[in-house]
């Protein structure tokens, strides 16, 4: 189980924030239903190279200042 909740509302404006700070991710790769969260953090885990528990970090403070635009 992830150790985060994302609804699709909320992805979108998590999404924008990735791509801002990853600006090589496409919205191919950045496809997420809802309820897969250990799916979509395993891909970006692959996709930045970096390690679960940043990537879990980084997704957790994009949910915490959602209407912000910097993550």
């Amino acid at each position: 189980m992830a150790e985060i909740s994302i609804s699709s509302k909320d992805w979108e404006r998590v999404k924008i924030k990735l791509q801002r700070k990853y600006n090589r991710l496409t919205d191919d790769e950045l496809q997420y239903t809802e309820g897969q969260e250990d799916a979509l953090i395993t891909r970006i885990m692959e996709l930045v190279n970096r390690d679960r528990k940043y990537v879990v970090f980084t997704l957790k403070k994009a949910l915490v200042n959602i209407d912000n635009n910097r993550l």
